[in-house]
């Protein structure tokens, strides 16, 4: 996928646009762009915690092999952004290999990211909606959260939206995964 404009949201079945409404302002969402980078890669920053550490380089690879790459813009900002990859890469992703070594067919979420003064306005909802619509053609999309250390936030969030727990990985001693699939 070409990395300065990683996802045409007509061919992966994301659809029209769509914005949502909120305090601050009405969300944007689009296909993530070269200029997005830096802010792309603050907001990994911010939240590497629950993500994985990411730099130009690095980004630039999982674009490459990305399905589907967007982000939500708010007030000429980007507010979030998230990356899917489809299945049959040779992404390098310990986790994205857990679910290819079981399932056939998926859209794997790599990471999502959401900015701290636009949280709880439904930009995390808007992005899981788009990349759900992205990966009913695979039949399921697949993500995994963490449970060390612990996210409740964001594994309550995946069980309100029907995410079922289909497995564990840990990342030595540091990290451990739960593996979600949900059903499209």
């Amino acid at each position: 996928m070409d990395s300065s404009s990683t996802a045409d949201q007509g061919e992966e079945g994301i659809g029209p646009a769509p914005s949502a409404e909120g305090a601050g302002g009405e969300a944007q969402l689009r296909a993530l762009e070269r200029s997005d980078w830096p802010a792309v890669l603050e907001l990994n920053e911010a939240s590497v915690r629950e993500l994985s550490p990411l730099d130009e380089a690095r980004l630039q690879y999982i674009l490459e092999h990305a399905h589907a790459a967007l982000v939500v813009e708010r007030e000429d900002e980007v507010a979030a952004f998230a990356i899917a990859i489809a299945p049959g890469t040779p992404y390098d992703s310990a986790n994205y290999r857990w679910f290819a070594e079981r399932y056939e067919r998926f859209l794997y979420l790599d990471r999502i990211a959401v900015g701290a003064p636009h949280r709880r306005r439904g930009l995390g909802a808007l992005l899981y909606d788009a990349m759900e619509r992205a990966a009913r053609p695979f039949g399921q999309m697949v993500c995994d959260v963490n449970v060390r250390p612990r996210n409740d936030a964001s594994l309550g969030f995946h069980a309100a939206r029907g995410y079922e727990d289909v497995g564990r990985l840990e990342h030595g001693d540091v990290k451990t995964v739960a593996l979600l699939r949900k059903e499209l």
